[in-house]
């Protein structure tokens, strides 16, 4: 599994392209390729755990233009290793 650590800032088009994105992670999720996402409490940012591989994941983030919008940066990519929760091995 991979975890993406996203930063945002307050720029308007962060805000503007959040719908269509959200739209994708929904689909991501649907066919079990995105186990979880949402953004940190104080909205500075978010997490991503996506069970793929990172050639997967570079397929996944070229896709979707919100990583490549103002006011979002990816912070980390990390792979992890899930050892209790669903589909822990």
């Amino acid at each position: 599994m991979l975890i993406v650590e996203l930063a945002f800032t307050e720029h308007p088009e962060r805000l503007a392209a959040r719908p269509a994105h959200r739209q994708v992670l929904a689909r991501l999720h649907a066919d079990g390729r995105l186990i979880a996402a949402g953004p940190w409490a104080d909205d500075t940012g978010a997490m991503l755990i996506f069970d793929v591989d990172r050639p997967g994941l570079d397929a996944i983030m070229d896709a979707d233009p919100y990583y490549n919008t103002p006011g979002v940066r990816v912070h980390d990519i990390r792979e992890w290793t899930l050892i209790v929760g669903p589909n822990a091995s």
